[in-house]
């Protein structure tokens, strides 16, 4: 893993400036495999550098509504970001500088997915993303979006996993399983995540604070075995028996 051996270079790093007696200070980041950032953002900044940026802070937005990702560095952005520095222990002071880039290189693999979420996870039955409701290259730019929400949920609820159990459905594979004939699994925004060590109605609950727009648990219709999370255009939340 890419995560392994950064940090196997920085053990060995640490030890032989030890060994030499050197004073190591903090010097600039390495260039990463998935997205660099080159300099600062913060309020009023633009361009693609912020989208990249709102992308993986979209699942800190605590109460607040979802995160648009425009390329506008505005106050939404600002306290996603500040949500996510106090969640990593960083100063929180809403301005992405580089020791919140350091944080997100730690987070994130070569192919820009969270390091504890993989493609293949979100895809259920058609690994070409091809044959839902939006083209695949959008199903799997959404499916990107969904699995930086998640690893916020995931590190809220202490870093334990979470089992997705659907993720992205080709209009076929849709209709083999039942599902809705509008399901937003068919846009490659939706995940159903399955009992593990939290129980279904702690994860719909944890949801609400993640950027979801769409969830769903126990007590609606069809969902007592997982709860589903998505990113519908308008909120609607339903999980009756879990007070949500």
């Amino acid at each position: 893993m890419r995560r392994t051996a950064r940090l196997l270079l920085s053990l060995v790093m640490t030890l032989s400036f030890a060994v030499a007696g050197a004073v190591v200070t903090a010097g600039p980041a390495q260039a990463d495999g998935c997205y660099t950032w080159s300099g600062t953002l913060s309020q009023g900044s633009s361009g693609a550098a912020v989208s990249q940026l709102q992308i993986r802070v979209a699942g800190h937005v605590g109460s607040a509504a979802p995160l648009v990702i425009d390329g506008e560095f505005g106050p939404a952005t600002a306290a996603a970001v500040k949500r996510f520095q106090s969640a990593y222990g960083l100063a929180s002071d809403g301005i992405a500088g580089q020791n919140t880039f350091n944080k997100i290189y730690e987070l994130q693999d070569n192919d820009c997915t969270p390091i504890h979420f993989t493609y293949a996870e979100l895809n259920t039955c058609n690994s070409t993303w091809a044959g839902g409701a939006v083209s695949a290259a959008t199903a799997k730019s959404n499916a990107l979006r969904t699995m930086w929400k998640l690893e916020a949920m995931r590190h809220a609820m202490g870093d334990q996993p979470l089992r997705v159990t659907s993720g992205f459905r080709s209009t076929a594979c849709n209709a083999a399983v039942g599902g809705a004939s509008n399901s937003r699994h068919l846009y490659g925004d939706a995940a159903d995540i399955g009992s593990g060590p939290h129980t279904l109605c702690s994860l719909a609950q944890n949801a609400r604070n993640h950027g979801f727009n769409g969830i769903l648990g126990p007590g609606y219709p069809d969902h007592n075995d997982h709860a589903h999370v998505d990113h519908r255009s308008g909120r609607f939340w339903s999980a009756p028996s879990c007070g949500v």
